[in-house]
C-alpha cells in the first residue's frame, strides 16, 4: 500500500522504492550519520549533496510536481507525495524534502520570471533550496522574523529566522518577510544570507538559522500571489507524506521483528500486548495516508465529474491540509516510538536505525507545528460553513449509465406508497444492487455507486433491513431455492424482521464454542439452549441460528447454521434491561424447538462457513463509515455550527475529532476506490469498523460532557437525555459485532502476518 491508489501511483511507487533500495542502502544512511560528528551542515560540505542526489535528479524525482517548461515532469502534488511517502522509509539523507518544497511554493507564485529562473535548477539537481515557515494559519512559526522596507521596486530585508529545514544545504531559501502592507515571499540566493547550522535533532538533514543583514531582494524575486497559510498546506502535505514514510517503515520493522523475536517459548507478536500495538500502529499509518492522500487531492487535483473543471475551493483544501497536518505527523511519531517500544533493547541503541526515524518523526512535527493549532484552525473553518465531502467523483464516461440510473430512480420516486415503493425495490434488486439477479441487479462497484448516488440525489430511501442485511448474502450463497424464493423477497421489500441468534453466555467472540444443542429428530431437529444480546428477538419473525450437531467435533467443526421461526413452539423471549434503561436486547430460551430439515442452510456441520459469511457482512456493514449507529461526523460538524464560539481548549478537541471522523470517512472512500478498480479491500474492514465505533463513542462522549453541569441531568425528551443515551449506548459500540480486542487481533493477524494466538492447552 501506499498513498496513491491507481495502478500509475503504485508502479510510481514501486518505482521509488526500488531507487532507494539500490541507492539508500543502510550504509549510505550510516555515513550521513557519522558525517554529521562535527561537521557543519553545508551544501557542499559532508551533509550537502548526498550521493544519490544525481540519481534522484536523473530519475525526474527533483522534478516531479514541476511544469515540463521548467524542466519538470508536469505531475502533481499527489505524485510528489507518492514518491516522498517511499523515500521517507528509507530515511533519505539530504535536502531532497526541503527542495521539493521551494519548488512548490515557487510554482504556486505568480511571479513567472522567478519561476523561470528557478525552477528549472531545482528540477535538474543543480540548485536546491529551503522553505521558512511563516507564523500565523496552523503552525507556532520560527523564532524571531524577517522585516522588510521598499526601496524603489525593490524590498530590503533583514532580521533572523530560525530553525529553517535545509538552510545550510540551500542554494536558494523561501522565506517570509513581514512588511508595511502584510506578509511577503521572497526567494533570496543563500550566498546573500547568512546561515548558521544549528545542533539538529535530526542528524541526517540539519537545521539552520537565516540571518539577512539589508540584503536587497529584487522584485523579480518577490513571490507575487504566494500567501503564508498557501504554503503552510502545502508543508503539511510534503511533510505529511515524508510522515507517512516514516510511520511506514516503523511499522513493517516492528512487525517483522514481532515474528521472529521469541520469549517465553514464543514469538512476541503472538502476545497481545505487542499484537495490538502493531495493529494500533498500522491503524494510525492508514490513517495518516488517507489523510495525505486528501489533501494531495484537495491541494492540487481539480474537481472531476460531470460539469466539473473548477479548482478545488482554497478554504476546502485548507480544511483538507490541516485534517492531513493534525494526524500524519503525530501518526509518526506515535509509530516511531512503539516501534522501540515493540523492540525493546535493540531498538534503544545507536547501532539500530529505529532513533533516526524518531528524530525524524519528531523533528517534522514540531516544525510542522503543534497538531492543537491546527485542529483549531479546522474547527474555524468549520464554523465558517467549510468542509469536504468524502464522495466517489466520476467522469463524464459514466454519465449515460448515469442518465439510465437516474431516468429508474425517478420511477421509483413517483411512487407515492411506501410499502408499495419498497415491494417495487425489493423486487427490482434496488435493496441490495450487488447481488445476483433476480435478488438484485449484479451491479458492479462502479453501478453500485451510482446507483447510491442516484437514490440519495432524489431523496428515495429503501427499506431498513435491519439483520436481515447480514443474512441475505448468506442466503444468497448458500441457501437453497425453496429457501431463497420462500425468504429473500419478503426480507428485501423490508417485510420480514430477523434476529441473530448467535452469541451464548459462554460464547460470544469466541463464537465457535458455542453450546445450544442440535439433535436429529425425524423431519428435522430439536434445538435446545440459551442465547443472549439478541437484538430485536421480541418482534423478529425469524432468526438466524448456530446449534452444535455433532459435540465430538473439532469446535469450528460440527457446528450447523438453521432458521427458526420466532414464533415456534419452546422459544421463549426475555428482554435484558440494558444501562441505557432500555430493552432493545434480549435473552432468547429454546427448549426443544423443532427446525424441518428445509431450514438448515449450507450443510449439515458446515455451518461455521456460512455464519463467517454472515460475520463479514456484519463487520462490513458496521465499518461503512465514521457514522454507523451512533454520532458521527455530521453530528459533529452539526454540533461546532450550532454552538457559541468554543473557547480555546474546545476548538481544540473539535478540530481534533473532526480531523478524525474525517480521515475515517476518507478510509471508506479508499476502500470504495480500490473495488473499483478491481482490487480487494482485505481486512481493511476491520479496520474502519474499529475506527468507526471508537469514533462514535468519542463524539457522544464530547458532545455530553460538552453541556458542562447539566450533564448531570437526564431529561427524556430533551437534549440532555437525548445526549446522555448517545454516551451510555456508545459503550456498546466496541462490544458488538466483534470487540475491540478481537478486531485487533484479526489486523494484526491477518494485515500485518503476526502468529496467532495459541491454541488452548497447545
Amino acid at each position: 500500500m501506499s498513498i496513491g491508489l491507481t495502478e500509475e501511483h503504485e508502479a510510481l511507487a514501486a518505482s521509488v522504492r526500488g531507487f532507494a533500495e539500490r541507492n539508500i542502502a543502510p550504509d549510505t544512511v550510516r555515513a550521513a550519520l557519522d558525517a554529521n560528528a562535527g561537521a557543519d551542515a553545508t551544501r557542499h560540505g559532508p551533509l550537502g549533496r548526498p550521493p544519490f542526489w544525481a540519481g534522484l535528479a536523473d530519475q525526474g524525482l527533483l522534478g516531479l510536481h514541476i511544469a515540463e517548461e521548467h524542466g519538470g515532469q508536469g505531475f502533481g502534488l499527489l505524485e510528489l507525495a507518492v514518491a516522498i511517502e517511499q523515500l521517507g522509509r528509507a530515511v533519505a539523507p539530504g535536502p531532497y524534502l526541503p527542495t521539493v518544497l521551494a519548488g512548490a511554493a515557487l510554482s504556486a507564485s505568480s511571479n513567472a520570471k522567478a519561476r523561470g529562473e528557478l525552477l528549472p535548477g531545482l528540477a535538474d539537481g543543480s540548485r536546491t533550496g529551503a522553505v521558512a515557515l511563516s507564523a500565523g494559519g496552523g503552525a507556532a512559526g520560527p523564532v524571531a522574523g524577517l522585516r522588510g522596507r521598499r526601496a524603489g521596486g525593490n524590498l530590503v530585508i533583514s532580521g533572523t529566522i530560525e530553525p529553517v529545514l535545509g538552510a545550510g544545504l540551500a542554494d536558494v531559501v523561501i522565506m517570509p518577510v513581514g512588511t508595511d502592507q502584510g506578509e511577503e515571499w521572497v526567494a533570496v540566493d543563500a550566498p546573500d544570507l547568512t546561515i548558521t547550522s544549528l545542533p539538529s535533532l535530526d542528524r541526517l538533514r540539519p537545521v539552520g538559522r537565516v540571518e539577512a543583514a539589508d540584503v536587497t531582494v529584487a522584485a523579480d524575486r518577490v513571490l507575487d500571489g504566494l500567501e503564508g497559510p498557501q504554503v503552510l498546506d502545502l508543508a503539511a502535505l510534503l511533510l505529511g507524506a515524508e510522515a507517512v514514510g516514516v510511520a511506514g517503515w516503523c511499522v513493517t520493522t516492528a512487525a517483522q521483528y514481532a515474528k521472529v523475536r521469541e520469549q517465553f517459548g514464543r514469538p512476541i507478536g503472538q502476545f497481545q500486548g505487542v499484537k495490538h500495538k502493531c495493529a494500533r500502529m498500522l491503524i494510525a499509518l492508514e490513517q495518516a495516508r488517507a489523510a495525505v492522500w486528501d489533501a494531495a487531492r484537495a491541494i492540487d487535483e481539480p474537481v472531476s465529474g460531470p460539469g466539473g473543471g473548477d479548482a478545488v475551493p482554497a478554504d476546502e483544501a485548507a480544511f483538507a491540509a490541516g485534517a492531513a497536518a493534525v494526524i500524519a505527523p503525530d501518526a509518526a511519531v506515535q509509530c516511531a516510538r512503539d516501534a522501540i517500544q515493540v523492540l525493546g533493547g535493540i531498538g534503544f541503541t545507536w547501532e539500530h536505525d529505529a532513533h533516526l526515524y524518531l528524530r525524524r518523526a519528531s523533528t517534522l512535527r514540531q516544525l510542522l507545528g503543534p497538531a492543537a493549532e491546527w485542529a483549531a484552525s479546522v474547527t474555524r473553518l468549520v464554523r465558517a460553513g467549510v468542509s469536504r465531502a468524502v464522495e466517489v467523483e466520476l467522469n463524464e464516461e459514466t454519465e449515460p449509465l448515469r442518465r439510465r440510473i437516474r431516468a429508474e430512480v425517478a420511477g421509483l420516486a413517483a411512487i407515492e406508497d411506501q410499502s408499495e415503493r419498497w415491494t417495487v425495490m425489493g423486487d427490482g434488486g434496488w435493496v441490495a444492487p450487488h447481488l445476483p439477479a433476480p435478488w438484485g441487479k449484479d451491479a458492479s462497484p462502479l453501478e453500485q455507486v451510482l446507483i447510491q448516488q442516484e437514490l440519495r440525489s432524489a431523496k428515495v430511501g429503501g427499506p431498513s433491513l435491519g439483520i436481515g442485511a447480514w443474512v441475505i448474502p448468506s442466503l444468497v450463497a448458500f441457501g437453497t431455492h425453496e429457501q431463497k424464493e420462500r425468504f429473500l423477497r419478503p426480507t428485501l421489500r423490508g417485510q420480514m424482521i430477523w434476529c441473530q441468534l448467535f452469541s451464548e453466555p459462554g460464547a460470544g467472540s469466541d463464537l465457535a464454542s458455542l453450546s445450544m444443542r442440535a439433535e436429529r429428530v425425524e423431519g428435522g431437529w430439536r434445538l435446545t439452549g440459551q442465547k443472549i444480546w439478541t437484538s430485536v428477538a421480541a418482534w423478529a419473525e425469524w432468526g438466524i441460528c448456530l446449534a452444535r450437531t455433532d459435540p465430538a467435533a473439532p469446535k469450528h467443526d460440527g457446528i450447523t447454521y438453521f432458521l427458526v421461526n420466532m414464533k415456534s413452539e419452546g422459544v421463549d423471549v426475555r428482554p435484558l434491561k440494558e444501562l441505557t434503561g432500555e430493552a432493545v436486547f434480549n435473552e432468547v430460551f429454546l427448549d426443544g424447538v423443532f427446525v424441518p430439515d428445509e431450514c438448515v442452510v449450507g450443510d449439515v456441520n458446515g455451518g461455521w462457513k456460512v455464519a463467517r459469511n454472515t460475520l463479514s457482512n456484519e463487520r462490513v456493514s458496521l465499518s461503512s463509515g465514521s457514522g454507523g449507529l451512533g454520532l458521527g461526523l455530521k453530528d459533529v460538524i452539526g454540533h461546532v455550527a450550532a454552538r457559541a464560539e468554543p473557547d480555546p481548549v474546545m476548538a481544540v478537541e473539535l478540530g481534533k475529532l473532526i480531523c478524525q471522523g474525517q480521515s475515517i470517512e476518507l478510509l471508506g472512500l479508499r476502500t470504495t476506490l480500490k473495488q473499483l478498480s478491481g482490487l480487494n479491500p482485505g481486512a481493511e474492514a476491520s479496520v474502519r469498523k474499529l475506527l468507526g465505533v471508537q469514533f462514535n463513542q468519542n463524539v457522544a462522549d464530547y458532545v455530553w460532557a460538552a453541556q458542562g453541569p447539566l450533564a448531570a441531568v437526564e431529561e427524556k425528551g430533551a437534549d440532555s437525555g437525548t445526549y446522555a443515551r448517545h454516551m451510555l449506548f456508545s459503550r456498546a459500540m466496541t462490544i458488538y459485532g466483534g470487540t475491540t480486542e478481537v478486531q485487533l487481533n484479526i489486523i494484526g493477524e491477518r494485515m500485518l502476518g503476526l502468529p496467532r494466538d495459541p491454541e488452548p492447552g497447545k
